[in-house]
């Protein structure tokens, strides 16, 4: 796969992180909750985590081909959503990324790399994004939408780009 393009994901990766970081030190900075209760750093580092576990389920599965690995971290009414090459939007329901990821032509791909480039909590919402790099011989950035619902971290959407190769 194109070098630059992982080069680039290692260093977004990096400088992102080095935010995350900032972020769980004073969650109150430049990111500070809509509600006047501020949150505080044991919640938003055990909600790190957890989210972090959540979007772990997806690249596993990703790497494995295997959407019953990836399935748990998503609410059964989840949508994911694309443009495609037409220049059109495409998507639907989270199923049609558990139908394509269990048949070619992805296949297990042990070799994938991937990071979590950023994850932006408030309250019991969140926003992720993971970059991918080799996955079944393509590369995505995916963005996550996640909501606590019951306790419990989920992703409610999906949406991403597919890189093209140069």
């Amino acid at each position: 796969m194109n070098m630059t393009f992982f080069k680039t994901l290692l260093f977004t990766a990096i400088i992102s992180g080095l935010g995350t970081a900032a972020q769980a030190a004073d969650p109150q900075g430049a990111r500070q909750a809509a509600s006047s209760k501020a949150i505080s750093k044991p919640t938003y580092v055990k909600d790190y985590q957890a989210i972090t576990r959540v979007l772990n389920n997806y690249i596993d599965g990703c790497k494995q081909a295997r959407s019953s690995i990836m399935k748990p971290a998503f609410s059964e009414q989840a949508t994911m959503f694309s443009v495609d090459a037409k220049g059109e939007l495409a998507g639907g329901p989270i199923q049609e990324l558990f139908d394509a990821i269990d048949n070619p032509p992805f296949r297990p791909s042990p070799e994938a790399q991937s990071a979590i480039v950023q994850v932006d909590i408030v309250g019991t919402a969140a926003s992720a994004r993971i970059d991918s790099n080799d996955v079944s011989g393509f590369s995505f950035s995916d963005f996550f939408h996640l909501l606590k619902v019951e306790g419990k971290w989920t992703i409610v959407s999906k949406i991403y780009h597919t890189h093209v190769a140069p």
